[in-house]
């Protein structure tokens, strides 16, 4: 299902861009819902959303995998655990396989699972098997991160897996409607080069402050 703002939104930061969502989705019926943060920087966006929804946070770990010699452009993305992803056009491009790419997703996946033993500090994640699931994210340039972790999260039988960002480049939204029950932008605007364009405070968001938003989360809502 396609649901987006027509408008392009600058956002002061990124919780401010969690309380537009929230008030687009506080608007839908859910079902025992659970919000993930996309660590890291969806973390504070969907902690908004969570306390509008009175819903459980927790956070999702996925880990971009970079060309060679250009780690800031994404080919795949790989999670703690499971298959990693490849955007087959871009590897096809470059002239890569996933065999060349293989030490990078090793270095990717271990950095990923770190972040799930930093995060979770020994707690079991929320449960999200029958519930609906909302992941957010503060933008969506390429989507691969945000693929797999919604790959991930797919076989562990959410009745709803649902996508939201504030900003999402339309190609990559088009894209996430394949994995996604739905997908949830606030904007899409037709000229995007990249998420942090959007907001006026886009520092990046610590280990530190994902694991205060979580602690902060379930002291609200502790059992859930």
């Amino acid at each position: 299902m396609r649901w987006s703002a027509t408008a392009s939104e600058t956002f002061a930061d990124r919780r401010a861009a969690g309380r537009r969502l929230a008030e687009l989705l506080g608007e839908r019926d859910w079902a025992e819902p659970v919000v993930l943060g996309l660590a890291r920087g969806g973390v504070p966006v969907a902690a908004e959303i969570a306390a509008e929804l009175d819903a459980p946070l927790d956070v999702a770990v996925s880990r971009k995998i970079g060309a060679p010699g250009h780690p800031e452009f994404g080919v795949g993305a790989v999670t703690a655990e499971g298959p990693a992803i490849y955007d087959e056009r871009s590897i096809r491009m470059l002239g890569l396989t996933p065999e060349a790419l293989e030490k990078a997703c090793e270095q990717e996946r271990a950095e990923a699972r770190r972040r799930v033993d930093r995060y979770l500090q020994g707690r079991d994640p929320v449960r999200v098997e029958g519930r609906d699931v909302i992941v957010v994210d503060d933008g969506l340039a390429t989507g691969v991160t945000a693929t797999a972790a919604l790959r991930a999260l797919r076989a562990e039988g959410p009745r709803r897996l649902v996508l939201a960002a504030p900003v999402c480049a339309a190609q990559a939204a088009a894209g996430l409607r394949e994995e996604a029950d739905e997908v949830v932008c606030a904007g899409e605007p037709e000229e995007f080069r990249a998420v942090g364009q959007w907001y006026g405070d886009f520092r990046q968001t610590t280990d530190e402050e994902v694991v205060r938003l979580l602690a902060d989360a379930r002291d609200r809502s502790p059992g859930v």
